[in-house]
């Protein structure tokens, strides 16, 4: 068992959740089956979404396998918080339309990402 990583995976699934149902709202409320009809705010809504799916499953990833190495928990915790307050981040800012938790989120995401990176190839190298 992984616990920093099941920890950190089942709090991103709620937020995909969270965000998949924003998704579903505007849909509805836009009146809209696929794409984004045009829609300006259904849009922002979709990447916001998407925008989570791409970099949640490589951070996982990269954490269960720091994990798996043995490596230390505190840069597991380190990473895992950097990764979903980064998403939680850029997602608010997406969704509210404002650049400065947006690129907030994307500067922890980044460093959540480069941590595990980092540690994963000193591991290796050791």
């Amino acid at each position: 068992m992984l616990p920093i990583t099941s920890l950190t995976a089942a709090i991103a699934t709620l937020g995909l959740i969270v965000l998949s149902l924003i998704v579903s709202m505007g849909r509805g409320k836009a009146g809209v089956n696929h794409g984004d009809g045009g829609n300006a705010s259904l849009l922002l809504r979709i990447r916001a979404q998407g925008n989570f799916i791409e970099y949640v499953p490589i951070g996982l990833i990269v954490i269960g396998l720091c994990e798996m190495a043995g490596i230390s928990a505190t840069w597991l915790w380190a990473s895992s918080l950097l990764l979903l307050l980064g998403r939680l981040s850029h997602a608010v800012g997406v969704l509210s339309g404002s650049l400065p938790p947006r690129a907030a989120g994307m500067l922890m995401t980044y460093a959540s990402l480069l941590i595990g990176t980092g540690l994963l190839l000193a591991d290796y190298f050791a």
